[in-house]
């Protein structure tokens, strides 16, 4: 019998946590520094395409009216948002169907393994032919169809005039003809 060790870890536990706060702290400087540079991105970028409102000095049918304003232009911003939304997804759909045509073109496509299911003719040309087929086809309608002959059954009589006529050298005489 053969005794298995566990193997002891090249580093010790208290290594490997040290390892990991130090990791984890390093991430999480790393994380708040994109946060920093993403904040005065967007900073920057307010600054040059937004220019500051002055309200001070309007009166309220002016702010309202800038409000409405403001609105209306979300609003416009929303639908065409939602257009190219909806661009991009006919866009996603009709790329995701022409690379599945590619991919079954090239023939590499894996079928999964089907169960043998019984299908009927009319099943068949319907799934060959890409339709419903209007007329029913019956295959076995040109079929020759081979009667089974049927045996010559022997005819029941009495077995005691059977045995009279079966007799003697005239019994063996039939039997004899019978057999060839």
């Amino acid at each position: 019998c053969l005794v298995f060790q566990k193997s002891k870890p090249k580093i010790s536990a208290s290594r490997r946590l040290f390892l990991k706060t130090k990791m984890l702290k390093k991430a999480m400087a790393m994380l708040d520094n994109d946060k920093q540079i993403k904040r005065e991105e967007r900073e920057r970028t307010l600054a040059e395409r937004v220019p500051a409102l002055q309200m001070s000095g309007m009166s309220l049918q002016d702010l309202q009216n800038l409000c409405r304003e403001l609105h209306q232009k979300i609003d416009v911003a929303d639908e065409e948002r939602y257009d190219i939304n909806a661009k991009v997804k006919k866009n996603d759909v009709e790329i995701q169907d022409l690379s599945q045509k590619i991919y079954e073109l090239k023939g590499k496509m894996k079928r999964p393994n089907l169960r043998r299911v019984r299908v009927s003719a009319d099943a068949m040309l319907g799934a060959l032919l890409g339709a419903k087929v209007k007329e029913s086809v019956d295959f076995k309608a040109n079929l020759k169809t081979v009667k089974k002959e049927e045996e010559k059954k022997e005819e029941v009589t009495d077995w005691r005039k059977n045995v009279d006529a079966m007799s003697g050298m005239e019994g063996r005489k039939k039997l004899f003809d019978a057999g060839q």
